[in-house]
């Protein structure tokens, strides 16, 4: 298999993980802005860390902004995919400030709210997996080093 063929599959792995990130982004949104209480399977420490002032930045949900997020990686990991020059680096960007921000919430979780939510676990663990995808990610190689 060759290296842009791999890096194809991966942008396209990117894109499909993105997927299930936005869907879990999406349906907290969703509850965030219409009040309707969450089925967090009878755990009181979901609606904790929900309900705390952590869960909106200036009134927007922070769900709304992991959705904007994860459809922003869905976009960039496609036109990488199909092989736009600048996607890799706007996709890299927006990863890496996901990734800053999930260990951000990750923390005000385990040692702010001492609660945990599991459709935010998920999120993190999506992006850790995106993030891992993309270290994987093979450099690519400038037109003029292959043709020499």
């Amino acid at each position: 298999m060759t290296a842009s063929r791999f890096r194809t599959i991966l942008y396209a792995a990117v894109a499909i993980v993105s997927v299930a990130g936005l869907a879990d982004a999406t349906y907290l949104t969703v509850q965030a802005l219409t009040g309707e209480t969450l089925s967090c399977g009878g755990s009181p420490d979901c609606f904790r860390v929900l309900g705390s002032s952590y869960a909106k930045v200036d009134g927007i949900p922070v769900a709304m902004l992991g959705a904007l997020a994860y459809f922003s990686v869905f976009t960039f990991a496609t036109f990488a995919a199909f092989g736009y020059a600048r996607a890799p680096k706007f996709l890299a960007l927006m990863v890496g400030m996901m990734f800053l921000g999930t260990l951000w919430l990750l923390y005000v979780q385990a040692f702010l709210l001492h609660a945990y939510c599991r459709y935010c676990l998920f999120s993190a663990a999506t992006t850790f997996l995106i993030a891992g995808l993309l270290i994987a990610v093979p450099p690519s190689q400038s037109r003029s080093a292959s043709l020499s």
